[in-house]
């Protein structure tokens, strides 16, 4: 040791090792400033994200096992939009005079009797002065699709007919969101997904075999619960096998599924020469899901919470043990697997109750206008959504089709609006989104510029289509963000009974949608300025919501940690 040099010096000389992950920890504790120290003490006040459990650990937040299991779960959508927009091609509209006439042979033929412009109405003769206004009883047609209006003769009251059929389907789907999630408490959403699908296939058959149209509607109602089995089980199976990012962006994405069946439907209907040939077509394609059921997972916590405890941890271990093979992640497989998940059934068992709706009310300072703002914004949103689509009918038969594929391009952009705004401006997406909805409702309400103008159908039809495509995008896009992050302010106690009120208030609003389509037969523009202006009001409910700042925050606080982990990794001298 040369002279003079002490020992302090020697150690102050020595290179200094690079950090540890576990010194990092310590030196990013250190370093953080006294700004992270108060959005800490913020987030300690805020709702927090539970803790993964030992299912969180080994299937991950997604993998291959999950994308297959959603893709199962996703294509229920389409049978659930065939169904609901069937009606769109199965009661095109006639022309009177050139497709239908009434026969007028029980009146005394054409010499005693003179038939309205409409082919509704009969004057008929008796003797030289006397005459009188009958209804009429017979039809003869000259279009080559049998639709469902010449099948049970509803051509005078075409529009009032179809909204009545519309109305059922619409009630179906109110009544099994309810019993659905009622009967979850007693059977898995896996066995709830099933009975949804074979129901569905029973009841799609015989809508499209009845010679009634009183037992139509039954059965058309019947097949809306048994849509809506599958689609509020499934969301609760893919709810429970994601995480993290995934799982909002599958909750955002599942309504896209929806669009992809309205883009579809036109395909099944160019092939059909009557009505019930289309129930056949979306009742038979349905029969691939079948198929696909041995590969639909169970709901591995419900299973440990609501099954019998033995039976439920040797099911939900086969379950971890397949999907970490799929996935690649048996290494992530603890050795007492079994006891853990004992010990999380034991939790899942011992939790309080969901909280009860006037409890909905209270907790934070906005919990009344979120309650409200999210509520309007939902009911709002299903009206104009089913409503905008609906009202296509109206621009005519001859660009039918074209109209519906650029419906439901029009709901996919707006569904990939939703995701863009929640992964790039997660801090103000309900004002973006909001905002987005407000200037399509503003766009769609100058309709009214076309009233009255002359030009040709092609040109019109096309104007009549961009005043309902941009608003149809931004309720989209709303409704998907609305579906996946309404609850997200909210403890883990108080979400489920939040959607299930949220949800079927606003399909108790969404029986009016197809009645709205009636203003049609007033004015073309009052009917679609009406679906608009409702997209306007939900535009400005969505405005009131906030993100919640403790996710910001934790957001935040991961980049800052992230930055400080590369800086000390960092090699540049």
């Amino acid at each position: 040791m040369h002279e003079g040099y002490s020992p302090a010096e020697a150690k102050w000389n020595k290179r200094r090792p690079t950090p540890t992950p576990e010194a990092h920890a310590r030196l990013s504790h250190i370093y953080s400033s006294q700004d992270a120290k108060q959005q800490q003490e913020e987030e300690e006040k805020l709702p927090q994200t539970p803790v993964g459990d030992v299912i969180s650990h080994v299937l991950g937040d997604f993998g291959i096992f999950q994308l297959r299991s959603v893709l199962i779960i996703f294509l229920c959508k389409l049978p659930a939009a065939w169904f609901m927009a069937l009606i769109i091609f199965t009661a095109p509209e006639l022309y009177p005079g050139e497709e239908y006439w009434c026969d007028t042979s029980a009146y005394g033929g054409a010499e005693n009797t003179s038939v309205t412009e409409d082919q509704c109405y009969v004057l008929v003769a008796y003797g030289e002065a006397n005459y009188a206004m009958r209804q009429c009883l017979q039809f003869s047609y000259a279009h080559t699709f049998r639709s469902l209006i010449m099948e049970f003769n509803l051509v005078c009251l075409c529009d009032i007919f179809v909204a009545w059929s519309q109305y059922w389907h619409l009630f179906g789907m109110f009544v099994g969101g309810v019993v659905a999630t009622r009967l979850m408490r007693v059977l898995s959403p896996r066995r709830v997904y099933i009975v949804g699908i074979g129901g569905l296939l029973c009841c799609g058959t015989a809508t499209g075999l009845v010679n009634d149209f009183s037992l139509h509607c039954s059965f058309r109602c019947l097949s809306g619960v048994c849509c809506c089995f599958m689609m509020t089980a499934g969301q609760v199976i893919f709810c429970d096998i994601t995480a993290g990012k995934y799982r909002q962006g599958v909750l955002l994405l599942y309504e896209a599924f929806w669009s992809v069946g309205i883009i579809l439907l036109p395909a099944i209907a160019a092939f059909s020469q009557s009505w019930r040939q289309v129930y056949v077509g979306i009742t038979s394609l349905p029969l691939a899901i079948v198929l696909l059921l041995p590969w639909l997972p169970e709901s591995p916590r419900w299973l440990l919470q609501r099954a019998e405890p033995t039976a439920a941890v040797e099911h939900v271990q086969q379950l971890l043990l397949q999907a970490a093979r799929i996935n690649e992640r048996c290494s992530r497989l603890p050795d007492d697997l079994c006891l853990q998940l004992e010990l999380l059934g034991e939790k899942l068992r011992s939790q309080p109750p969901a909280a009860r709706w006037l409890e909905l009310w209270h907790g934070h300072s906005r919990a009344k206008l979120h309650m409200l703002a999210t509520h309007m914004a939902l009911a709002t949103f299903l009206i104009s959504h089913m409503g905008l689509l609906l009202n296509i009918r109206t621009f005519g038969r001859d660009y039918l089709t074209p109209n519906t594929m650029f419906i439901g391009l029009a709901e996919i952009l707006g569904c990939l609006l939703a995701v863009h705004l929640c992964n790039k401006h997660n801090a103000h997406k309900w004002q973006w989104a909001g905002g987005f909805c407000m200037v399509g409702g503003f766009v769609g309400c100058l309709c009214w510029l076309l009233n009255g103008v002359e030009m040709p159908q092609l040109y019109e039809t096309m104007l009549w289509m961009c005043f309902t495509v941009l608003p149809k995008a931004g309720v989209s896009c709303a409704q998907s963000m609305l579906m996946a992050c309404m609850g997200e302010s909210l403890p883990a106690e108080k979400r489920a009974p939040f959607a299930f009120s949220v949800v079927t208030w606003a399909r108790v609003w969404l029986l009016s949608a197809s009645f709205l389509t009636l203003l049609k037969q007033l004015n073309i523009a009052l009917s679609l300025s009406t679906f608009c202006a409702l997209v306007v009001l939900g535009g400005l409910c969505t405005c009131c919501l906030r993100t919640p700042r403790a996710r910001q925050n934790r957001m935040q606080h991961e980049q800052r940690l992230q930055q400080k982990e590369a800086d000390c990794y960092s090699t540049h001298l």
